[in-house]
């Protein structure tokens, strides 16, 4: 039995002590941060996370963190609340706005635990109705690439986290992989070795060709997802897609400034100096180096670095500071993404020591 799981069973009367049992195994000798002090640290990043109004990406993204820390009780209630607010198109998460296509798959790995968990067919059917909506009914090119939005034609960086990963987990590897190979068509820029934000097919041209950090760390969190999800029988695409998610990393660590963080555009100092993308790229060298496919010696201590800078930026009410922030995500400022973030980096660094 584990730790968490040990720890959830003998307190599982109330207080304080289930939230220290949401945590995974962390490490007690984690630098100068105490282990009791990085338990608090952590709750206080859940709590205004949950405090925060949410977009359906925004939720499931703040899900998705839940379940890769293990806090099975958190994720089923996000996943809950997603199925709760699903539109008739089969759109999870949805609060009065149905311009988002690939967004609320954001929601869809935690809907499919939590149906399989609670064994629920409301909500093993809700995970189903959102896979079908990508598949068969979602706004797409000639070629079957997502689109973004819904009210106009364009492919933008952020759906490699919204729906590869979901479509992978619900057992669509090959489309998973069919959307990863097109949104990387579009947006690759071969010599800068990062994704532009913002492709117009109708328009055959960038509406933001930028390399945003967030974007490409929404990029790089999303293939290692999908990494971890295809099946042995896929080597040859698990190869392919660890090579996209190296070059997206050197790419962006190319620009890594000596405080570990990133400039909002990657490679325009011009720009605001942003936290996001430390915590989503220590994320995927966490992941990566765990699973085996990136190596240790070239990539970990950066990830370590990254880590502990985005520590630093937690103020005393649990907010990630000067992440790129909502609801214009064009200034320093605290958002969900933010905070889910710095929960998913700290669950794949648990994972890495334990």
């Amino acid at each position: 039995m584990n730790r968490r799981n040990f720890l959830f069973k003998i307190f599982a009367g109330g207080g304080m002590f289930p939230l220290l049992a949401n945590n995974q195994q962390c490490n007690p000798e984690d630098g100068e941060q105490s282990y009791e002090s990085l338990l608090e640290k952590r709750e206080k990043v859940k709590l205004a996370m949950l405090t925060m109004q949410r977009a359906p990406w925004e939720q499931g993204v703040a899900a998705q963190a839940f379940l890769e820390l293990g806090d099975e009780r958190k994720m089923i209630l996000m996943a809950k609340e997603a199925v709760l607010r699903q539109n008739e198109e089969g759109h999870l998460a949805i609060l009065y706005n149905k311009l988002g296509n690939t967004d609320p798959a954001a929601s869809g790995e935690a809907v499919l635990r939590a149906g399989k968990i609670l064994d629920n067919q409301k909500i093993k059917d809700a995970a189903q109705k959102m896979a079908n909506y990508l598949l068969n009914e979602a706004s797409k090119t000639e070629s079957g690439i997502l689109y973004h939005l819904l009210d106009r034609p364009e492919i933008w960086v952020d759906s490699f986290y919204m729906a590869p990963p979901f479509l992978s987990a619900a057992g669509h590897h090959k489309e998973a992989i069919k959307q990863i190979r097109g949104f990387r068509n579009y947006l690759w820029d071969k010599k800068a070795q990062l994704f532009s934000h913002k492709w117009n097919t109708e328009k055959q041209k960038f509406t933001r060709k930028e390399f945003w950090g967030v974007g490409n760390g929404w990029a790089a969190a999303g293939m290692a997802r999908v990494i971890k999800s295809l099946p042995q029988n896929m080597k040859t695409e698990k190869k392919e897609l660890i090579k996209y998610t190296k070059q997206v990393l050197e790419g962006c660590l190319e620009h890594i400034r000596e405080d570990y963080f990133f400039h909002n555009v990657i490679d325009d100092p011009s720009t605001f100096v942003e936290t996001n993308l430390s915590q989503m790229l220590a994320y995927t060298i966490f992941r990566g180096v765990n699973q085996g496919w990136l190596e240790q010696d070239k990539y970990l201590s950066t990830a370590k670095s990254m880590r502990e800078a985005a520590h630093t930026k937690v103020d005393k009410f649990g907010y990630v500071q000067d992440v790129c922030g909502a609801p214009y995500f064009n200034s320093p400022g605290r958002a969900t993404e933010g905070q889910a973030f710095f929960l998913l980096m700290e669950a794949a660094y648990d994972d890495l020591q334990a």
